[in-house]
């Protein structure tokens, strides 16, 4: 859950302002429906248990400049806290909505819509995590862009501009990797809500190959789940309670900006992107590797290369 790029994921035609109009209306109407669920199921299950699921990036200042952290805080407000704020207190957030009032996008809300939103109780906050987020001055942005996908920031002009994090390095299909943000966002969200915490996402998407053997050597893909298993535990640590990590993917899937070169996968499915092939299925090492991590309740991380 949260506003993509119109363009980037081709739902909506038009000007950046009627997209981004329409797309916080439609943000709206899916936030009274989750609010409206989560009462009804409670409603339904006495001691069922139900919270939100938004992909969420901390997010960086550029530098320690005033006017780079008030980007962040702009951008934080639009990336993660619209819908957090709404789905554990029932009402926008005030930064937040201050940039749809002066950019135009206010959602329509109809009557009872608030009282709606207002009823809803999660009883945690599950959320998707790949990495953070690094945001400059946004001044200085003459065209606002669109073109970016969910972990790729451009910006808007006045509000923030995205920019490169020299420090982290980068997937091949430039999604910046950050073990330790996903600590920090561990950390933040806890701190803000105080609901248990449960990780819907969190893997490496990669051109995956298969060798002349037959296999799928994926240390990559471990390498990244290993360092990321491991920031989970020390947010633990640090207090954060945290009910489960699901990591994405069992099995390769469409990917929602590159299609299936994109592959997340601990099981690949042998097709490409315009050709079916037989679609036949080959465990990957990180299958294996995963399966330990299963039986030892992620006490052994090893990779056996």
């Amino acid at each position: 859950m949260m506003i993509l790029h119109g363009a980037a994921i081709g739902t909506v035609n038009g000007s950046a302002a009627e997209v981004q109009k329409i797309l916080y209306q439609q943000n709206h109407h899916m936030l009274i429906a989750q609010a409206l669920t989560m009462k009804l199921l409670h409603k339904m299950v006495a001691d069922a248990k139900i919270g939100p699921a938004p992909n969420i990036s901390y997010v960086y200042p550029k530098t320690c400049k005033p006017e780079d952290i008030l980007a962040m805080q702009n951008f934080s407000a639009i990336r993660n806290w619209l819908y957090l704020d709404m789905a554990v207190y029932g009402r926008y957030n005030t930064v937040a909505w201050n940039f749809m009032e002066k950019t135009g996008i206010t959602p329509t809300i109809e009557a009872g819509d608030m009282e709606a939103l207002k009823d809803a109780k999660p009883d945690f906050i599950a959320f998707n995590y790949y990495a953070t987020a690094t945001v400059a001055d946004g001044s200085a942005i003459f065209e606002d862009d669109e073109s970016g996908d969910q972990q790729i920031s451009i910006g808007m002009k006045g509000f923030y501009a995205g920019s490169k994090n020299e420090h982290l390095q980068k997937t091949q299909f430039g999604w910046e990797v950050d073990p330790e943000g996903f600590r920090i966002t561990l950390r933040e969200i806890y701190d803000r809500y105080h609901l248990p915490l449960i990780v819907t996402e969190n893997g490496l998407g990669a051109y995956d190959e298969v060798n002349e053997n037959g296999e799928i050597i994926d240390d990559y893909r471990i390498e990244y789940l290993q360092k990321h298993i491991m920031q989970a535990k020390l947010a633990i640590d640090d207090g954060v309670e945290l009910l489960g990590y699901c990591p994405w993917s069992a099995i390769d899937l469409i990917s929602t900006h590159q299609g299936f070169v994109k592959r997340y996968g601990f099981i690949y499915v042998n097709r490409t992107e315009d050709d079916l092939k037989d679609m036949k299925r080959l465990k990957k090492k990180s299958f294996y590797w995963y399966k330990k991590v299963i039986a030892s309740n992620g006490e052994d991380l090893t990779n056996n290369k």
